[in-house]
């Protein structure tokens, strides 16, 4: 297979690369440090699959799901997160993603994963799927944070983790100003106030530990 692995920490990329390569069945694996580089070898090259982190400067991994799918393009993405699966998981299925796993999972997972993702399978675990099963049956309405996009939404969890604008924007590689608009409608949306609201409605819907 020929893989890409895509994460701005170069001990994980490393870890990922050696797990694959034990695999047996792979024969290149390339490297991208953030979203832009990994944006433009996904487009440029086939990859018979893609590990894919959701926060790397420049454009995140839900970015990257965002502009491939305006573009149509068909590419095999599993995401591998720190973020737990209640964060990101069904947002990035929506978006394209084949696949979504915490960065904790074990590697039995992560090798079953692989497998049917470079298959053109689609890769849920049993208690994602259990969620949504469980969500369609009581035909739950969205909680307020689906309401965002995904940009928001990533704004919302950095806020809820008690990070400042300024953190924000350097984090995101986005201006101060563009950081504030963010949360401006952000809090228009999920009619509150001030941040401190923001952090409870995080912790109550288990969005952030």
């Amino acid at each position: 297979m020929n893989v890409l692995i895509a994460d701005d920490h170069a001990i994980v990329r490393e870890g990922i690369k050696q797990f694959l390569i034990g695999m047996g069945n792979v024969n290149n694996v390339q490297e991208a440090s953030d979203g832009n580089e990994a944006l433009s070898k996904i487009e440029n090259e086939k990859y018979d699959f893609v590990v894919l982190d959701i926060s790397m400067p420049g454009m995140s991994g839900l970015d990257i799901l965002q502009e491939l799918k305006i573009k149509d393009e068909d590419a095999h993405i599993l995401i591998l997160s720190m973020h737990p699966e209640e964060q990101y998981a069904v947002r990035a299925l929506k978006l394209g993603a084949s696949g979504y796993l915490c960065k904790d999972s074990v590697y039995e997972e992560l090798a079953e994963a692989i497998e049917i993702i470079s298959k053109g399978g689609r890769y849920i675990t049993a208690s994602l799927a259990k969620k949504v099963t469980m969500d369609k049956i009581e035909n739950k309405l969205p909680y307020p944070h689906e309401n965002l996009s995904d940009r928001e939404f990533q704004v919302m969890l950095l806020i809820a983790e008690g990070k400042s604008l300024k953190e924000i924007s350097e984090e995101l590689c986005l201006s101060d100003k563009t950081i504030s608009t963010y949360r401006t409608r952000i809090l228009e949306k999920m009619d509150m106030s001030n941040n401190a609201e923001i952090i409870r409605y995080a912790i109550n819907n288990k969005l952030i530990e």
